[in-house]
């Protein structure tokens, strides 16, 4: 979720709605890196010997404390990337169904497997932990990515070590205290204030054993050839140009209403978002002319801002290379002339495959929407984009819906709904948008040691 080209001198709070510096963070020394790895590792070495069930306790304790500190946190993510409180305390309850979820079901998904033998013996798959992990982190939902991949993996029995995004220190320093406030030891959960640089040399560190990033796909190049160069299992969640494919509806205007209130959540911040939407030619005029009036009907005054001015500014530049290039504006899109980074939510047609909006993703409030003529070209525009995170059809006919979400080349497909939200479900793309999956069983593991452990009937002397 961060920027090309963009890094600020230190961990900052700058308050998007003002672009007024808050406060500031050094960087770690390198002496502080070494102090957090060497915790890690020691930690490591006991929290692996508890039993699946202490672990899970402490982790139970964490979201109930996550819980108590809600209205706290949801105020911190507002002054530090302009999430709405409302929205902040609903990131909270959902992270909060994520450490239920592992602390009720980790024993079973880490129970042994037992395997069918063609010969005498005993075989089973045993889920181990590995040992400290890195997790780099985005600032779009500050709570929520965290915890998608540090409870997993504490409840596994590794250790985790988190470097967040620059811009939301205060929530990075909050969620560490969360869990030594549970009684978890310190060195299973770390807060590191590292540089580009000193990430690179946390995955480098033998003791470290595995990276997961959410972000941009800059960013995940890099991070994936440092684990590359060091033979470290690494998860990649990078960004999304989700389709929103409409066949059909009884309610046109309802179903535009929804594709836009998908839109604009978090303020189109979301990876998973619906940033392009298919609509069949004998809808498609009715379809828009609902987004348009949902974009007008937007107060430009109350309607939060993005998480920076950067990232403002970025999003204008790429409405702007469409619109010089023949797309159409129909609303919105009037990046705010102060410091602050708002940006009205806008709606964007005739987009051609020479414009940035083609190929870019657009992390923000712009609806983009495509008029195509049946399935096929659905299926066709859908599949046109280098990423593959998830997608959406909806249509009267469930089992149409379903042939074309089959065919989507995407890491998750839904039909009739927006997405499928939910602890117990995998996330994860293809292509550009990544590889590996958090959540669900298969989030717990993606940093397992899956060791056979066979045994003789009768031992051969």
């Amino acid at each position: 979720m961060s920027l090309p080209g963009t890094r600020q001198p230190a961990y900052q709070v700058v308050d998007p709605a003002t672009g007024e510096l808050i406060r500031s963070f050094p960087y770690a020394t390198d002496t502080e890196v070494a102090e957090i790895l060497g915790a890690s590792q020691a930690t490591y070495l006991g929290w692996r010997e508890r039993t699946v069930a202490e672990r899970a306790d402490l982790v139970r304790r964490a979201g109930a404390g996550l819980v108590r500190r809600s209205r706290e946190l949801a105020a911190t993510m507002r002054l530090e990337m302009g999430k709405p409180l409302s929205e902040g305390t609903d990131e909270i309850e959902y992270c909060a169904s994520i450490f239920d979820y592992y602390a009720d079901q980790g024993p079973a998904l880490l129970a042994d497997e037992e395997l069918v033998t063609r010969g005498e013996g005993r075989a089973v798959v045993q889920s181990r932990p590995i040992g400290p992990l890195l997790g780099v982190m985005p600032w779009n939902y500050p709570c929520y990515q965290v915890a998608r991949f540090a409870v997993p993996n504490l409840v596994l029995g590794n250790t985790v070590i988190i470097k967040h995004a620059e811009s939301v220190p205060l929530t990075a320093g909050a969620l560490e205290q969360v869990f030594l406030d549970a009684g978890l030891p310190h060195g299973a959960y770390l807060n590191v204030f590292a540089t580009h640089e000193q990430v690179d040399a946390i995955i480098a560190d033998p003791r470290v054993q595995g990276v997961s990033l959410t972000g941009s796909e800059r960013a995940g190049s890099v991070v994936a050839a440092a684990a590359g160069r060091h033979l470290k299992k690494c998860v990649l969640e990078l960004g999304g140009s989700d389709p929103f494919i409409v066949l059909d509806s009884p309610d046109v205007a309802a179903v535009a209403a929804l594709a836009w209130r998908t839109r604009i959540h978090n303020n189109g911040q979301a990876c998973n978002s619906n940033k392009r939407m298919l609509v069949m030619a004998d809808i498609y005029d009715a379809f828009v002319a609902t987004l348009v009036a949902e974009a007008e009907a937007v107060d430009a005054v109350a309607h939060p801002p993005l998480a920076s001015r950067a990232a403002a500014e970025h999003l204008a530049a790429q409405v702007d290379d469409a619109v010089a290039k023949g797309a159409r504006l129909l609303a919105g899109g009037v990046l705010s002339p102060d410091r602050s980074a708002r940006y009205t939510p806008a709606v964007l047609v005739d987009v051609t495959k020479d414009m940035r909006v083609w190929h870019e993703e657009l992390f923000g409030p712009v609806a983009v929407v495509h008029r195509v003529t049946h399935d096929e070209h659905a299926v066709e525009l859908a599949n046109s984009t280098p990423y593959g995170l998830g997608g959406a059809v909806f249509s009267t006919d469930p089992q149409r819906a379903r042939r074309v979400a089959e065919r989507l080349e995407t890491g998750m497909a839904n039909v009739n709904t927006p997405s499928g939200d939910g602890p117990e479900l995998p996330f994860g793309g293809v292509g550009r948008s990544g590889f590996g999956r958090e959540l669900g069983p298969i989030g717990m593991s993606e940093f397992a040691n899956k060791r056979l452990v066979c045994t003789a009937v009768n031992p051969r002397a």
